[in-house]
């Protein structure tokens, strides 16, 4: 969350890519989950001391991460700010709980979790990718790296498109489903100013995953190495791409999950 996020982008490029996937899905389901308990059962008495900062930390999130996520070159730092604009809705799903009393305030918690659930398989798929066409070394993480692939690897090309539209938000992908989430429960409380920054702010992070895409299928390749996919990549990214297309496909499935979890 900004302001303490800057640490994320060196960390998220520097770190071996199965590393960075594993720090923003499964570090980042567990920090949010202490994080929502903490604050909806140890602190309900205290909403109204902790609630005008949550809201604060979720525009600056929101805003810091979208923005400067388009104007990296590398796909990893990319992604590192794109996961600090995702932070940014989970807390906006927070934001929404905390209106305690109010009928639909329970859509924050639930939003907030399968908001995480779904994350977190976009990201170990789309890491899964970076880390198949990064190869030996991991060092072909610049965008430059994705020139092509749609005509070197273009099943592997159109994986990697179906996950970036789901982060991006696209109907018909589980991305769609958990940011309409979001938005819903925030609307449902009447926070009108923070569901217009988080619509704002997806279409701004939009343009990085766009720009991902056009250097898959638009561009040339840059080189004619080969692009070796491993078993335990092939079956990460096959399934992270099932799973986002099934939820967004049947997104009642997420929903009556999320509705059931308990904090």
């Amino acid at each position: 969350l900004v302001p303490f996020h800057v640490w994320t982008p060196d960390v998220y490029q520097g770190a071996p890519t199965p590393i960075t996937a594993l720090m923003g899905s499964v570090g980042k389901v567990a920090a949010f989950a202490a994080l929502i308990r903490v604050f909806m059962i140890a602190l309900p008495s205290r909403i109204d001391d902790w609630r005008p900062a949550i809201l604060v930390l979720a525009l600056l999130t929101l805003v810091v991460g979208s923005v400067l996520a388009v104007i990296q070159t590398d796909v990893k730092r990319m992604l590192a700010y794109s996961s600090i604009s995702h932070a940014g809705f989970i807390l906006v799903g927070l934001e929404a709980a905390s209106h305690i009393g109010h009928a639909d305030a329970e859509l924050g918690i639930s939003s907030a979790m399968g908001y995480l659930f779904i994350y977190s398989i976009l990201v170990i798929g789309t890491f899964a990718v970076v880390s198949v066409v990064a190869g030996e070394g991991d060092n072909a993480t610049t965008l430059d790296a994705f020139k092509g692939l749609g005509k070197k690897r273009p099943v592997l090309a159109l994986g990697m498109t179906v996950l970036l539209l789901a982060q991006a938000g696209v109907p018909l992908t589980s991305g769609f489903v958990a940011k309409f989430g979001i938005i819903r429960a925030t609307v449902s409380v009447e926070s009108y100013a923070l569901a217009v920054a988080a619509m704002l702010a997806a279409v701004i992070a939009a343009f990085l995953y766009l720009r991902i895409m056009v250097s898959m299928w638009l561009s040339d390749p840059t080189d004619d190495a080969p692009v070796s996919i491993s078993k335990s990549a092939g079956l990460a990214i096959t399934l992270a791409v099932a799973t986002t297309l099934v939820i967004g496909v049947l997104p009642g499935l997420l929903l009556e999950i999320s509705e059931t979890i308990s904090i």
